[in-house]
Protein backbone atom coordinates (compact mmCIF):
# COMPACT_ATOMS: atom_id res chain seq x y z
CA UNK A 1 0.00 0.00 0.00
CA UNK A 2 1.35 3.68 -1.00
CA UNK A 3 0.39 5.80 1.93
CA UNK A 4 1.84 8.88 0.06
CA UNK A 5 -0.24 8.33 -3.02
CA UNK A 6 -3.41 7.42 -0.74
CA UNK A 7 -2.76 10.77 1.49
CA UNK A 8 -1.99 12.82 -1.59
CA UNK A 9 -5.75 11.49 -3.22
CA UNK A 10 -7.41 12.81 0.00
CA UNK A 11 -5.83 16.29 -0.78
CA UNK A 12 -6.87 16.25 -4.56
CA UNK A 13 -10.33 14.86 -4.21
CA UNK A 14 -10.75 17.40 -1.35
CA UNK A 15 -9.75 20.45 -3.68
CA UNK A 16 -11.92 19.30 -6.53
CA UNK A 17 -14.41 19.04 -4.42
CA UNK A 18 -14.38 22.41 -3.39
CA UNK A 19 -13.19 23.84 -6.85
CA UNK A 20 -16.53 22.10 -8.54
CA UNK A 21 -18.66 23.32 -5.82
CA UNK A 22 -17.80 27.36 -5.92
CA UNK A 23 -19.57 27.99 -8.90
CA UNK A 24 -23.04 26.26 -7.55
CA UNK A 25 -22.87 27.34 -3.67
CA UNK A 26 -20.88 30.98 -4.32
CA UNK A 27 -23.92 33.00 -4.57
CA UNK A 28 -26.07 31.43 -2.18
CA UNK A 29 -23.47 31.45 0.32
CA UNK A 30 -23.42 35.32 -0.33
CA UNK A 31 -26.65 35.29 -0.02
CA UNK A 32 -26.78 32.87 3.88
CA UNK A 33 -24.00 36.03 4.63
CA UNK A 34 -26.51 38.85 4.34
CA UNK A 35 -29.15 36.68 6.01
CA UNK A 36 -27.35 36.00 8.93
CA UNK A 37 -25.71 39.31 9.00
CA UNK A 38 -29.34 41.08 8.98
CA UNK A 39 -30.67 38.54 11.57
CA UNK A 40 -27.57 39.52 13.70
CA UNK A 41 -28.29 43.38 13.23
CA UNK A 42 -31.99 43.13 13.95
CA UNK A 43 -31.56 41.35 17.87
CA UNK A 44 -31.89 37.87 16.27
CA UNK A 45 -29.52 35.03 16.82
CA UNK A 46 -28.20 31.78 14.55
CA UNK A 47 -29.02 28.53 16.46
CA UNK A 48 -26.51 25.86 14.82
CA UNK A 49 -27.71 22.25 14.55
CA UNK A 50 -25.87 18.76 13.49
CA UNK A 51 -24.79 15.12 14.14
CA UNK A 52 -21.29 13.40 14.52
CA UNK A 53 -18.55 15.75 12.40
CA UNK A 54 -21.94 18.22 12.01
CA UNK A 55 -21.92 18.73 15.65
CA UNK A 56 -18.71 19.74 15.75
CA UNK A 57 -19.42 22.14 12.44
CA UNK A 58 -21.99 23.52 14.78
CA UNK A 59 -20.07 23.95 17.67
CA UNK A 60 -17.35 25.39 15.57
CA UNK A 61 -19.92 27.89 14.12
CA UNK A 62 -21.02 28.98 16.96
CA UNK A 63 -16.67 29.55 18.59
CA UNK A 64 -16.40 32.05 15.70
CA UNK A 65 -19.66 33.85 16.08
CA UNK A 66 -19.48 34.53 20.08
CA UNK A 67 -15.34 34.57 20.13
CA UNK A 68 -13.99 36.01 16.75
CA UNK A 69 -12.50 34.14 13.70
CA UNK A 70 -9.81 36.55 12.41
CA UNK A 71 -10.95 40.21 13.11
CA UNK A 72 -11.68 41.39 16.24
CA UNK A 73 -15.05 42.29 17.03
CA UNK A 74 -18.39 42.73 19.00
CA UNK A 75 -19.44 38.99 20.23
CA UNK A 76 -22.22 37.52 18.15
CA UNK A 77 -25.54 35.84 19.38
CA UNK A 78 -24.78 32.05 18.09
CA UNK A 79 -25.98 28.73 20.24
CA UNK A 80 -25.06 25.27 19.11
CA UNK A 81 -27.96 23.18 20.02
CA UNK A 82 -25.07 20.04 20.19
CA UNK A 83 -23.73 20.93 23.28
CA UNK A 84 -25.80 20.68 26.55
CA UNK A 85 -25.54 17.21 27.52
CA UNK A 86 -28.44 17.13 30.46
CA UNK A 87 -30.67 18.72 27.52
CA UNK A 88 -29.63 16.45 24.61
CA UNK A 89 -29.79 13.03 27.05
CA UNK A 90 -33.42 14.34 29.04
CA UNK A 91 -35.04 15.09 25.87
CA UNK A 92 -33.74 11.94 24.07
CA UNK A 93 -35.28 9.67 27.00
CA UNK A 94 -38.08 11.42 28.19
CA UNK A 95 -39.18 11.81 24.56
CA UNK A 96 -37.43 10.88 21.72
CA UNK A 97 -33.95 11.22 19.84
CA UNK A 98 -35.43 13.08 17.00
CA UNK A 99 -36.57 15.91 19.58
CA UNK A 100 -33.46 16.64 20.90
CA UNK A 101 -33.15 19.91 18.75
CA UNK A 102 -36.65 20.78 17.56
CA UNK A 103 -37.18 20.91 21.62
CA UNK A 104 -34.38 23.60 22.04
CA UNK A 105 -35.52 25.18 19.08
CA UNK A 106 -39.13 25.92 20.08
CA UNK A 107 -37.39 27.18 23.32
CA UNK A 108 -35.08 29.53 22.13
CA UNK A 109 -35.86 30.39 18.69
CA UNK A 110 -38.06 33.18 17.83
CA UNK A 111 -39.10 34.87 14.44
CA UNK A 112 -36.29 36.62 13.16
CA UNK A 113 -33.76 34.00 14.25
CA UNK A 114 -31.95 31.76 12.17
CA UNK A 115 -31.58 28.45 12.10
CA UNK A 116 -28.49 26.60 10.42
CA UNK A 117 -29.33 23.02 9.72
CA UNK A 118 -26.28 20.63 9.14
CA UNK A 119 -26.87 16.93 7.35
CA UNK A 120 -24.48 15.55 5.56
CA UNK A 121 -27.11 13.14 4.00
CA UNK A 122 -29.80 15.75 4.31
CA UNK A 123 -31.78 13.25 5.55
CA UNK A 124 -31.11 13.32 9.23
CA UNK A 125 -34.55 12.82 11.85
CA UNK A 126 -33.62 14.78 14.65
CA UNK A 127 -32.53 18.21 11.80
CA UNK A 128 -35.86 17.69 10.27
CA UNK A 129 -37.51 17.88 12.75
CA UNK A 130 -35.50 21.31 13.92
CA UNK A 131 -36.05 22.93 10.51
CA UNK A 132 -40.32 22.29 11.05
CA UNK A 133 -39.75 23.33 14.36
CA UNK A 134 -37.79 26.73 13.02
CA UNK A 135 -40.36 26.65 10.32
CA UNK A 136 -43.40 26.74 12.66
CA UNK A 137 -41.74 29.71 14.80
CA UNK A 138 -41.23 31.53 11.57
CA UNK A 139 -37.49 31.46 11.34
CA UNK A 140 -35.54 31.37 8.32
CA UNK A 141 -33.64 27.86 8.14
CA UNK A 142 -29.78 27.75 6.01
CA UNK A 143 -29.45 24.12 5.56
CA UNK A 144 -25.91 22.46 4.71
CA UNK A 145 -26.41 19.68 2.84
CA UNK A 146 -24.58 17.17 0.79
CA UNK A 147 -25.41 14.46 -1.71
CA UNK A 148 -29.14 15.58 -3.45
CA UNK A 149 -30.18 17.25 -0.09
CA UNK A 150 -32.05 14.28 0.57
CA UNK A 151 -35.61 15.32 2.66
CA UNK A 152 -34.24 18.37 3.96
CA UNK A 153 -33.70 19.68 0.42
CA UNK A 154 -37.70 19.05 -0.70
CA UNK A 155 -38.90 20.28 2.59
CA UNK A 156 -37.11 23.95 2.92
CA UNK A 157 -39.72 27.10 1.77
CA UNK A 158 -38.49 30.12 -1.06
CA UNK A 159 -37.39 31.79 1.71
CA UNK A 160 -34.84 29.45 3.24
CA UNK A 161 -31.67 28.82 1.77
CA UNK A 162 -29.68 25.57 0.71
CA UNK A 163 -26.06 24.82 0.40
CA UNK A 164 -25.99 21.61 -1.09
CA UNK A 165 -22.15 20.10 -1.54
CA UNK A 166 -22.18 18.60 -5.05
CA UNK A 167 -20.42 15.35 -3.75
CA UNK A 168 -21.68 11.68 -2.59
CA UNK A 169 -18.23 10.98 -0.17
CA UNK A 170 -18.90 12.11 3.50
CA UNK A 171 -15.72 13.33 3.91
CA UNK A 172 -15.29 15.59 1.12
CA UNK A 173 -18.67 16.87 2.05
CA UNK A 174 -18.01 17.83 5.79
CA UNK A 175 -14.19 19.34 4.72
CA UNK A 176 -16.65 21.38 1.99
CA UNK A 177 -19.24 22.60 5.10
CA UNK A 178 -16.40 23.94 7.05
CA UNK A 179 -15.19 25.93 4.07
CA UNK A 180 -18.76 27.23 4.08
CA UNK A 181 -18.79 28.01 7.82
CA UNK A 182 -15.36 30.04 7.43
CA UNK A 183 -16.87 32.05 4.54
CA UNK A 184 -19.90 32.85 6.67
CA UNK A 185 -17.67 33.94 9.47
CA UNK A 186 -15.28 36.10 7.02
CA UNK A 187 -18.88 37.32 4.99
CA UNK A 188 -20.53 38.39 8.23
CA UNK A 189 -17.49 39.85 10.06
CA UNK A 190 -16.89 41.94 6.57
CA UNK A 191 -20.30 43.28 6.36
CA UNK A 192 -20.35 44.55 10.37
CA UNK A 193 -16.99 46.00 10.08
CA UNK A 194 -16.99 47.06 6.56
CA UNK A 195 -13.95 45.22 4.90
CA UNK A 196 -13.65 45.68 1.67
CA UNK A 197 -10.54 43.19 0.78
Amino acid sequence: MDLIARVSRHFEESAQTKLNAVEMLAAPIAAAIETCTQSLVNGGKILICGNGGSAADAQHFAAELVGRFEAERQELAAIALTTDTSILTAVANDYAFNQIFARQVRALGHGGDILIAISTSGNSPNVIEAIQAAHEADMRVIALTGREGGRIGDMLRDADLHLCVPANRTARIQETHLLIIHCLCDGIDSLLLGVEE
